[in-house]
């Protein structure tokens, strides 16, 4: 305002004008600025100011193009409905203005096109120009109704540029709003609207031909009911499909057919476009004739669906789908489930015509909301008249009884590796969800799913329907929470491009973010519904859950990067992390046991087993109480004594492995569930700052008030379970074992079997003094991460931890003397 010839204005116009749907401040702030900016009325005499208004709404209008107008449209409404019911209206008074304003400067435009050389620059405000007009008259078509005879030449123009089938299709779309609004139009004025619109859908591309019907539709059903006019139209069309199909029933590979590709291209289009826009089985299109028009049209619009041509399969799909809006009960057809059902479940389909069903359906369900809002209109003026019964129920019924029939293969349409195909499934689903045609809780699992999307758009819009439904359904999203999560593993797998990298569950940039945060920052509010969700997580790992290594990685991920905010969180998982580790790690332990072979040098096997463990029981722990009590010097001696040991050790177990290898494998399979469980507490108590006895002394049943403080979270700290990855990565469960491969994994059974027998923490612990049992833990929880040692009391320095995970040498992580 203060400084109109500032440079960025327009930019900074868009930024602003498409926050007109945030929180209620933002939103309020958004609408004064505008109605300052463009909607107050301009004095007559100051044509500066008019002008420079004129110019700066058209630039924003320019610039937005490609993202879309929704943002115009609302900010008109919210505008002229805050002054509905006022006496003074500037706002309207101000459109008025704009408009007038703006047909005045498209005709000073033409004047100097046609007087000047550089017509593209011009061209393109031509069409800011028309487009603002256009949607001047979506929301208030009124305000146009005087300028109609102005716009209908521009029906005429010669297109030779993208901006003039941009001018064609806006002027379309302007008469089609306004015509019927006019009173008593002139005749001559009609005849000629039509024979311009019949000309351009003739000649021109779908684009124009799409308009020009729509537009052809409400000039002649609601003004002039020049029936017959369309009827031949339709004929011309309806005649050379029927004659293209008869001679492709005789012979598919003529040539004739091969030349007559673009008009078989343009009768499927057009035929499906007039039978959008006109009921031809009235009597006033088909006169005293029995003949079932839209059967027929089913018929030979199925029929082209059938070629081998995928051009021809697609133009015959638009099709189905324009005659579909007219009649949706054709969509109950066996036929057309089969072939739209065939089409989204068939993974070999092609991408097109999967996207094409999927538009078809977005589009009838954009249809069906606009005649339910037009008739909710209608039925305010007369409602105090009318009883309040049987209003709108049978159309939304009917869109009700489709979408069930198609709801499955839109929904699992989300695990298609192109993001078009999710795009078009995720529009599908929220606008049946909004128009309350299904159950929600169906689609949460899949929205779930959609929220770790890698595009943040689709990411959004699928998070805002979760909350919707989460608003009006509470309870809803924890019932489906672990659900969602599975089938967000789905997701990630269809999308992850290389198959040979594991899937993770975070985000791969700088803020490695959990996939599922959004989810999990749903359920947190509530203690009871975030401790059930967590607890069913960890249940996975379980070693009877029988869940896949990488879904437990991705799950793992996920709750290492969960956004906690009180302590309460990680400490509760570690807990519980505890519990899982006792009674999965002792199954373990028992089942590779029970397989390992009785030696035949029968005084060899009890060094590898009952003796190891009763020994090591007292061994072990008198040892390490030793050494604690040791001078650093000393110590290091033990240290490899021990390991000299635990070579032996290997070497005996190693004789006691059965010849079959799959209980090594299996193993080494369930194991990983195990190490990631043991990683996630590590990475947690890393990334948080706990020490050994916070995480001993805290019981889930202690009022919340007690772990309610903040976490102080550590920078730099990641999630890199290095052993499990490389798990994956070789492909092991599928590998052959090699005696280097056995050795890790007996290494690793050694490794867990001490973890195991000193899992439970020493009650009697001095202050200060670190007890030899959690020595002999942290010992054997290195050994088993294939890392540098965790520090007790005080939680890893990074520089440790990171230092660590690279030393590690996978499961292997014996240092051989």
């Amino acid at each position: 305002i203060e400084q109109p010839t500032f440079p960025k204005i327009t930019e900074m116009c868009v930024k602003m004008i498409r926050r007109v749907n945030d929180e209620e401040g933002i939103k309020k702030l958004v609408n004064e600025t505008f109605q300052k900016l463009w909607f107050t009325p301009t004095p007559h005499h100051d044509k500066e100011a008019m002008t420079r208004k004129i110019l700066n709404i058209t630039d924003v209008v320019a610039a937005c193009r490609d993202t879309g107008y929704d943002w115009f449209e609302q900010l008109l409404q919210n505008l002229l409905k805050s002054e509905e019911d006022a006496s003074y209206k500037p706002v309207k008074k101000a459109c008025t203005q704009l408009v007038d304003n703006l047909v005045e400067h498209i005709l000073k435009y033409e004047e100097s096109l046609s007087d000047s050389d550089n017509k593209g620059v011009n061209s393109g405000r031509l069409v800011a120009c028309i487009t603002t007009l256009f949607l001047f008259s979506k929301i208030r078509p009124q305000l146009m109704v005087k300028h109609a005879m102005t716009m209908q030449p521009y029906l005429t123009t010669k297109c030779s540029t993208q901006n003039d089938f941009m001018v064609i299709c806006n002027v379309a779309k302007i008469l089609e709003l306004v015509v019927p609004l006019m009173e008593h139009p002139s005749e001559t004025f009609l005849a000629t609207i039509e024979e311009d619109l019949m000309k351009l859908i003739i000649k021109y591309g779908m684009t124009v031909v799409q308009h020009c019907v729509s537009c052809l539709g409400a000039v002649v059903n609601k003004v002039t009911q020049n029936y017959k006019f369309v009827w031949a139209c339709f004929n011309r069309y309806y005649g050379a499909l029927s004659k293209l199909k008869s001679q492709h029933q005789e012979d598919p590979n003529s040539t004739i057919l091969t030349a007559n590709k673009p008009a078989l291209l343009r009768s499927l289009f057009t035929v499906g476009a007039l039978c959008r826009h006109f009921d031809f089985d009235q009597e006033d299109f088909k006169g005293n004739s029995k003949v079932n028009i839209k059967d027929k049209v089913l018929e030979l619009l199925m029929y082209f669906t059938k070629h081998s041509d995928e051009e021809v399969q697609t133009k015959a799909i638009i099709g189905l789908g324009f005659a579909f809006i007219q009649h949706p009960s054709l969509m109950f057809e066996q036929e057309v489930k089969t072939l739209y059902n065939s089409i989204l479940s068939d993974k070999n389909c092609s991408v097109n015509l999967k996207i094409q069903v999927l538009k078809n359906l977005q589009t009838y369900l954009q249809e069906e909301d606009t005649r339910m809002q037009q008739a909710d209109r209608d039925w305010k003026k007369v409602a105090k008249q009318e009883d309040l019964k049987e209003m709108g129920d049978i159309s939304s019924g009917m869109s009700s009884s489709i979408m069930q029939l198609y709801l499955k293969q839109v929904l699992e349409a989300f695990f298609h590796t192109q993001s078009s195909v999710r795009h078009f499934a995720l529009n599908v689903i929220a606008l049946t969800l909004n128009q309350g045609l299904i159950h929600p809780v169906q689609c949460v699992p899949y929205l779930i799913a959609m929220g770790t999307d890698p595009e943040p758009s689709m990411r959004n819009k699928a998070d805002q329907q979760l909350v919707e439904i989460d608003k009006k359904y509470a309870g809803f999203i924890h019932m489906k929470a672990v659900a969602g999560m599975k089938m967000s593993y789905q997701v990630q797998q269809a999308i992850n491009i290389c198959p040979k990298d594991p899937v993770r569950g975070f985000r791969h940039d700088e803020s490695s973010n959990a996939l599922c945060s959004h989810l999990y920052s749903m359920i947190r509010g509530n203690r009871q519904h975030r401790r059930a969700f967590l607890i069913s997580l960890l249940n996975l790992f379980d070693d009877t859950a029988k869940t896949e290594v990488n879904m437990l990685l991705y799950i793992a991920d996920n709750l290492a990067c969960f956004p906690y905010q009180t302590q309460e969180e990680p400490l509760f998982i570690m807990h519980h992390i505890d519990i899982t580790l006792s009674v999965s790690g002792s199954n373990l332990l028992q089942s590779f046991k029970e397989s390992m072979v009785k030696d035949k040098k029968k005084e060899r096997k009890p060094s590898s087993d009952e003796e190891t463990e009763s020994d090591s029981n007292s061994g072990t722990e008198s040892e390490s109480e030793e050494e604690a009590s040791k001078p650093r010097r000393l110590r290091k001696r033990v240290d490899s004594d021990s390991d000299s040991d635990e070579e032996n050790d290997i070497n005996a177990v190693m004789k006691c492995l059965p010849e079959n290898s799959a209980p090594l494998i299996e193993f080494a399979n369930v194991s990983q569930g195990i190490l990631l469980l043991l990683m996630l507490k590590q990475h947690l108590k890393n990334l948080c700052g706990f020490s050994d006895s916070k995480i001993q002394k805290y019981s889930p049943s202690e009022s919340a008030k007690v772990y309610d403080k903040a976490i102080n979270r550590k920078t730099g700290v990641h999630f890199h379970p290095k052993q499990t990855l490389d798990f994956l990565r070789s492909d092991m469960a599928n590998s052959k074992i090699t005696e280097e491969v056995k050795r890790s994994i007996v290494k690793q059974y050694l490794d867990f079997k001490l973890l195991m027998e000193h899992l439970d923490p020493d009650e009697e612990e001095e202050d200060g003094e670190v007890s030899a049992s959690t020595n002999a833990r942290n010992k054997a929880i290195t050994s088993l991460l294939g890392g540098g040692s965790p520090k007790n009391n005080a939680a890893e320095t990074e520089d440790d931890e990171s230092d660590g995970e690279d030393r590690g040498g996978g499961t292997s992580g014996v240092r051989r003397r």
